[in-house]
């Protein structure tokens, strides 16, 4: 009678769209031990022993308590993919034209890093941006480029086909959530962008090519100031249902904060599930890191991912808050099936639902921190791969990027363009370098 009690309660509170990170209760110690010899790669949140991740020998380790006590850690994502940026978005704006065997072995240095989706050009107009204007010949070269993605961006129907003719596998779409800003950057109405998307989208479709979509000005605008969470989530919406694989919301020009970037992600996760959503901050007022862990742990109460389901016969139901991790996905107890009896035992079936990670998991990022939005003055910046990376190391959280190599790919394009790197954690880590030699 207790554990239906319980069990009601754990539905009650499951149900309820006022606790988005509540957990469930009810696992004993023998149930969760039993679990973890039966599949190796469940890992118990909240061992006293924590998990310890090792950085290389300028690094610092950490000591990562994911007790479900810490109400901080418990909801962050096993892995975090990232999308590199630096190519395409972080040099677009630059004045000096960049060779383009340079952005040929950038790439190669990004992909060598660990990066396995790295945004590589644009197909848009020369006159607009002629630091571009190479992006077939870039293509050409990084063609046989094995173990990474390489999206690029189209601007309309014109520069898919131009982008398809030189082999690009996947391509990427450009909507803003402000009227102001989509006129000024591309010359037309939100909605006259979109008409002109589905016809990209459509084309993709036909061939099978995945097509992200990025959606800018989610925060604020340079023009028009706050933007509406609503226009927001509208936009990606119509992103999404129109077939985008995956909606990067952008804040173009850094004014995000935890407490404005909060109630944008919730309306979106009302409308496109959170598997298909990635975030993009500017680090103009040194909000982008802050902004991305937000990300990583807000919910999504009406889109859960269910992957499968999993069931267990726990022979009590007694103590304790606790989580588990299965192959990255989070464990919730939502449904008793009945109760067995085997003479004296009381075995009672109990079904789970193994739901992806509470937050988003795909970030984009730029290398040492390159580029911004030419049409928003002052938004210089988007956030540093290499600080990232490291922040997401100090969490506990795979990227499978090696930050040594990464910061040797920042150093590179660094050297070529003649100014040191935005990314503080290169900064401080090539002075600790510098200053072990003496």
């Amino acid at each position: 009678m207790i554990a239906a009690r319980r069990l009601d309660k754990i539905s009650r509170l499951m149900g309820s769209r006022a606790t988005p990170y509540a957990f469930v209760k009810a696992f004993n110690k023998e149930a969760l031990l039993w679990t973890e010899s039966l599949n190796p790669k469940v890992r118990l949140l909240g061992n006293d022993d924590g998990d310890a991740v090792r950085f290389s020998r300028y690094h610092y380790s950490y000591n990562c308590n994911h007790s479900p006590t810490n109400k901080v850690l418990r909801n962050l994502p096993a892995h975090v993919k990232i999308v590199e940026v630096g190519p395409r978005d972080g040099l677009q704006n630059e004045k000096e034209i960049v060779p383009t065997s340079t952005k040929v072995q950038l790439i190669k240095m990004l992909v060598s890093s660990g990066l396995t989706v790295v945004e590589a050009t644009s197909f848009v107009s020369p006159k607009w941006v002629p630091q571009l204007a190479d992006a077939k010949d870039v293509m050409d070269a990084i063609r046989n480029i094995q173990g990474a993605r390489f999206p690029v961006l189209t601007p309309n129907l014109k520069g898919f086909e131009a982008a398809v003719s030189a082999g690009a596998n996947e391509v990427a779409i450009f909507a803003s959530a402000s009227e102001s800003f989509s006129k000024s950057n591309i010359n037309c109405s939100i909605e006259d962008s979109l008409a002109r998307f589905r016809d990209v989208v459509s084309a993709a479709r036909e061939i099978s090519l995945p097509v992200r979509g990025y959606v800018s000005c989610v925060v604020g605008c340079p023009v028009e100031g706050i933007v509406p969470p609503s226009k927001v989530a509208y936009v990606a919406k119509q992103l999404f249902d129109m077939g985008c694989s995956e909606i990067s919301l952008g804040d173009t020009i850094g004014v995000g904060t935890p407490g404005t970037v909060i109630p944008m992600l919730e309306n979106v996760m009302n409308v496109v599930p959170i598997d298909n959503l990635a975030v993009h901050f500017h680090d103009t007022y040194g909000q982008a890191l802050s902004n991305i862990l937000t990300s990583l742990q807000v919910s999504s109460p009406r889109f859960p991912s269910v992957h499968s389901k999993l069931h267990f016969l726990l022979l009590d139901l007694s103590v304790g808050w606790v989580e588990l991790v299965l192959d990255q996905v989070k464990v919730i107890l939502v449904l008793s099936l009945g109760y067995f009896r085997f003479g004296s035992i009381q075995v009672q079936t109990v079904e789970f639902l193994l739901l992806n990670q509470m937050g988003i998991s795909t970030v984009d990022s730029s290398v040492s921190g390159l580029g911004g939005c030419p049409y928003a003055k002052g938004a210089s910046g988007n956030v540093a791969t290499e600080d990232v990376v490291y922040m997401l190391n100090g969490l506990g959280i795979e990227t499978n990027v090696d930050l040594e190599k990464l910061l040797l790919a920042g150093d590179f394009i660094c050297k070529h363009l003649r100014r040191p790197p935005s990314s503080k954690t290169a900064v401080a880590l090539s002075s600790k370098k510098a200053n072990s030699k003496l």
